[in-house]
């Protein structure tokens, strides 16, 4: 019996598998495509992204094959310096190809002991209050204790469970390659500067050996999206947006993307559980889809083994949808407000001008970047301090640092008084006492994730919390 299937093998897919051999889970990773994909649609890992592998000890193999930028202009394309003060020890994008992050990930999962099967379709599921079987393509089936499904915006999970993916359909659509032009390098970068001073849909920059990434709009509506662009359709197009081609020639692939916007209406049912794109799906303004995947998976990952320990209290893995989905909801207005922002029509030009004038108040800029880097969720655990619900940042403390701490998967209790116990807990909650001036409470504890589950000083308020996170004593 497998413990967890995972339908997509994409970086949710990947990442989610991750955290679930973290602690121990079996778990099977199914993925249509016979190989890594080589379509480069994400450039980049955001703030809270970039923390979440550095909690995992992932971060230097990232820095290795990414490029740090600490420059701002991620929400619309608004020129804008990032807050000096920005709550984080991590504070840059990480410029880094999609399918760089995707083997990063894929080499993760292998080495904690996923097991990868590719070229595998499903096609069916049955579920009941135990088990949930797995029809393949192939004929054969599968049984789970739990099935997540991870297979993009028109996910198979979703449709065969029969929930509702509500929102807009694309009204637009861009077209993306890699392809190789004989304009010289100088021409091209002033080409590009002069169009993207009104079309933030238009780019064109070298990745090395001669060739670029460009992105250009197109026509219209393409009947079938997964049928790629020709040669020439891309040709027409970047002379219809910059008025020449770049002699553009030898792709190395060619894809097209629409900017439909949805949302699922819910994200579990039963044993069957809904993470990244299948959940959610927008337009890519501010680079914002890869990243909110991953944070699902890490969010899910740590509920469903607890759940398969036995440990989880009753409503743990009900708590996923109601911290998850609000916040996919509010990328999605996000990602609709830059849309408009990034239109040709006077009246949205005249918004994006006043935006920018905006953007020019450090208070505007924060929080703007702390909603497209994810740094600024709070999960609702009812009244409390600013910080409850809130992830914590990375602190030094005496022996290393806090996000060091935190590489087992485990809760943490940050303790500052010595006085405080988890005992009945230490199976699951680690405990670390030191003071850190860094930290203005007596102490906190860290859910698996790195959020803030309870702070104070006060051992029966910690005791109920505990309980409330990690169940009943050992």
């Amino acid at each position: 019996m497998i413990d967890v299937i995972v339908a997509g093998g994409g970086p949710t897919g990947l990442m989610l598998a991750a955290e679930l051999r973290l602690r121990g889970v079996t778990v099977v990773v199914l993925e249509r495509d016979l190989e890594l994909t080589r379509v480069v649609r994400s450039l980049g890992l955001h703030v809270r992204s970039i923390e979440l592998m550095d909690q995992r000890g992932l971060l230097e193999r990232f820095l290795e094959h990414g490029r740090r930028h600490e420059n701002g202009g991620f929400f619309a394309g608004i020129a804008a310096s990032w807050p000096d003060d920005l709550d984080t020890a991590h504070g840059y994008v990480l410029g880094i190809p999609q399918n760089v992050t995707d083997q990063l990930l894929y080499e993760h999962a292998v080495e904690v002991g996923a097991e990868i099967r590719r070229g595998r379709t499903v096609t069916g599921l049955h579920q009941d209050t135990e088990i949930v079987t797995v029809e393949l393509a192939d004929g054969t089936t599968l049984r789970s204790r739990y099935l997540v499904g991870c297979d993009g915006g028109r996910s198979t999970v979703r449709k065969l469970l029969g929930i509702g993916f509500p929102g807009e359909p694309s009204r637009a659509e861009t077209l993306l390659g890699e392809l190789e032009l004989t304009t010289p390098p100088e021409e091209v970068l002033a080409v590009m500067t002069e169009v993207r001073k009104t079309q933030l849909r238009f780019g064109a920059g070298p990745i090395g050996d001669g060739v670029y990434r460009v992105v250009v709009p197109a026509a219209g509506l393409a009947e079938d999206r997964d049928v790629p662009p020709t040669l020439e359709e891309f040709r027409q197009q970047l002379m219809a947006t910059a008025g020449t081609d770049f002699g553009a020639h030898s792709p190395r692939w060619l894809s097209r993307f629409g900017d439909a916007t949805r949302l699922a209406d819910q994200y579990r049912s039963g044993r069957v559980f809904l993470a990244g794109d299948a959940a959610h799906t927008h337009p890519p303004a501010g680079g914002q889809g890869l990243n909110l995947g991953i944070q699902d998976a890490f969010n899910l990952g740590w509920k469903l083994a607890a759940a398969i320990a036995g440990w989880a209290p009753p409503d743990l893995l009900d708590t996923y949808e109601p911290e998850r989905r609000p916040v996919a909801a509010a990328v999605l207005d996000n990602t609709r407000a830059q849309m408009e922002l990034m239109s040709l029509e006077p009246g949205a030009q005249a918004v994006r001008r006043l935006g920018t004038e905006l953007a020019q108040f450090e208070d505007v800029r924060r929080h703007l970047i702390e909603k497209i880097t994810a740094i600024g969720i709070r999960y609702d655990f009812g009244p409390g301090p600013s910080l409850l619900g809130r992830r914590l940042r990375d602190l030094p403390l005496q022996h290393g640092r806090l996000y060091e701490l935190l590489r087992t998967g485990r809760g943490l209790l940050l303790d500052q008084t010595g006085r405080l116990s988890v005992a009945g807990w230490t199976d699951r909650v680690d405990h670390v006492v030191e003071a850190t001036k860094d930290l203005e409470h007596p102490a906190v504890l860290l859910r698996p994730d790195g959020h803030v589950a309870w702070l104070g000083d006060d051992q029966q308020s910690l005791t109920d919390h505990l309980q409330k996170w990690f169940g009943p004593t050992a």
